[in-house]
């Protein structure tokens, strides 16, 4: 019975060798029905997947429907927080608003850094896919553009940051500070193997990221770097490109209607340049009530200008003190759902447009709204023009950011989707209006003409700057500029001109080293708590408080 025992447990213990296993790669998953990082990078449609993800971040930041992306346009020389200085969210106040610990530099460091994250990741999984050198080198070189991009926004408003460009996959806290030209050399070394490897900006969908995007962003660093002759060359690159031009002629959904070109450029369907728009480079894609389409009829929480920059007209009285104003009315008198939250400066209001006052397009009553009539048929001042009729503008004391004249790019005037009306005879609107309900620029060709300008003024080329200028200026029937006016705060203002909730203002400034010096000079509001050292924003207070083994020295005045 004993030799029979010893026997079992020899064939017991052979069977068990024999069958049993690693048990480290027992304990290993093999992901067969869903993502995770060992196999989220394998294929194309994987890779172009993650760079979607970066399209929809990099939407987000700029048209998200908080006050983060309004952070660059508020507390400049052209837009001001009309609630007053107590609302430090809105740069009502400097100080507020850029302390370590508030929530603006936070916000705006977390996002570029995220993106340079997965751009980081993207990159390094690139030689573990199973797609082709061509493709490979594609998805490098779009995701090295979004790179050099979030660096861009990160050097001109902190300065110098910690410059990282492979994948980070455990905990670190030992960054230092690259120098600000540092980070140029690489948003340069990105941008130039971008510029050489995507393709043409007739080649790709709208929306998405061209060879000319990068040259654009190459001339405007190179001009960071004084470099200026490179700067001319890259933006002449895309000036310069047989598919683009300025839009000079009426064009579009609403080109039959009263407006001018300049108007044409942001009514709905004309942004895209499957819309025939030779000046659009590169245009955030929004869709109304989509999945991903970013922007909905059921709320404004997104893409929401109008609410924002808008004046909450619809609360105006008459001079009687009856209701004036119909309601939320989706028109050019009201202006649909606003809420007067960015309210222009009197520099842009009025010292901007002085010389051109009466013939500049981008001044006109198409584009500029100047006046605005009681329109309830139950006021006796029903028709009556508010600015016209002394006293008759009924706004209750400190409450004037009730009505100000304001930019029809910041709406749809009589074109709103058909879900957002509740009566649209009257056009009036639902609650949840407040949307602007059209696709946003990112980049347009009147930009890369002021941007060579610059360059060019930089090499105190005085007679070609003057003449980029005037091809902008030309195509909104502005008088010409003459060399001899040419400076940086002429072209500062011609982008202002031009550019106005397009261009991300508060970066300008910081580029040029304007920001503190005109807003002083033009914003009443800011003007005595804006200091030398907000030129630069203060380094968050937590990634400093993070960083325990490295050194994150904060910017001087924080």
């Amino acid at each position: 019975m004993k030799i029979y025992n010893n026997k079992l447990y020899a064939i017991l213990g052979l069977l068990l060798i024999f069958f049993s296993c690693n048990e480290q790669d027992f304990l290993s998953e093999e992901p067969l029905d869903f993502f995770d990082p060992s196999n989220s990078f394998a294929s194309i449609e994987n890779l172009e997947s993650s760079l979607a993800d970066i399209y929809a971040k990099y939407r987000e930041i700029y048209f998200d429907g908080g006050f983060s992306n309004y952070n660059h346009f508020l507390g400049t020389d052209i837009m001001f927080n009309s609630r007053g200085s107590e609302d430090a969210s809105r740069f009502g106040n400097y100080i507020a608003a850029l302390d370590p610990t508030s929530s603006i530099p936070e916000y705006h460091w977390d996002r570029w850094y995220k993106i340079i994250a997965n751009v980081n990741t993207i990159i390094a999984k690139l030689n573990d896919s199973e797609i082709a050198i061509e493709e490979r080198t594609l998805v490098e070189a779009e995701a090295r553009l979004f790179r050099a991009l979030a660096y861009r926004h990160l050097v001109y408003l902190f300065g110098g940051v910690p410059l990282i460009t492979e994948e980070i996959s455990s905990p670190k806290t030992d960054f230092t500070r690259a120098s600000a030209d540092d980070i140029f050399q690489q948003i340069v070394d990105d941008a130039t193997f971008a510029s050489s490897n995507l393709p043409g900006v007739s080649e790709v969908v709208d929306g998405k990221l061209s060879n000319l995007v990068a040259q654009h962003i190459l001339a405007e660093t190179y001009i960071s770097l004084g470099n200026y002759d490179a700067a001319i060359t890259a933006a002449s690159v895309v000036i310069n490109d047989p598919a683009t031009a300025l839009m000079r002629n009426r064009f579009g959904s609403r080109s039959a209607e009263s407006g001018d070109v300049y108007w044409d450029l942001f009514r709905r369907e004309n942004q895209n340049r499957t819309s025939g728009n030779t000046e659009a480079i590169w245009v955030s894609q929004m869709e109304v009530d989509l999945p991903g389409g970013y922007i909905t009829t059921t709320s404004s929480n997104t893409n929401n200008l109008e609410r924002y920059h808008v004046p909450a007209s619809w609360t105006l009285n008459d001079p009687d003190g009856n209701i004036g104003i119909l309601g939320w009315r989706g028109d050019a008198n009201a202006g649909g759902r606003g809420v007067s939250f960015v309210q222009p400066t009197a520099f842009f209001e009025n010292t901007l447009w002085e010389s051109d006052f009466d013939n500049d397009l981008r001044n006109s009553e198409a584009n500029y709204v100047r006046d605005i009539f009681y329109d309830n048929p139950e006021s006796a001042w029903f028709g009556q023009s508010a600015r016209d009729n002394p006293g008759s503008l009924y706004l209750g004391e400190g409450q004037s950011w009730r009505w100000y004249p304001w930019l029809t790019k910041a709406t749809t005037p009589n074109n709103h989707p058909d879900d957002i009306y509740d009566d649209p005879e009257l056009l009036l609107l639902k609650s949840s209006g407040g949307t602007t309900y059209r696709d946003r620029y990112y980049l347009r060709l009147s930009e890369t003409y002021l941007l060579r300008a610059e360059a060019y003024l930089g090499k105190n080329d005085l007679g070609n700057a003057a003449a980029d200028i005037n091809t902008v200026r030309e195509r909104s029937n502005a008088n010409p500029v003459t060399a001899g006016e040419v400076d940086i705060d002429y072209i500062l203002d011609e982008r202002a001109r031009e550019l106005s909730f397009e261009e991300m203002r508060r970066i300008t400034l910081h580029r040029t080293g304007k920001l503190v010096e005109r807003v002083r000079l033009y914003n009443d509001l800011n003007t005595d708590d804006i200091a030398d050292y907000h030129g630069l924003w203060p380094i968050p207070a937590k990634e400093i408080e993070a960083n325990i083994n490295g050194n994150l020295e904060q910017n001087p005045g924080y």
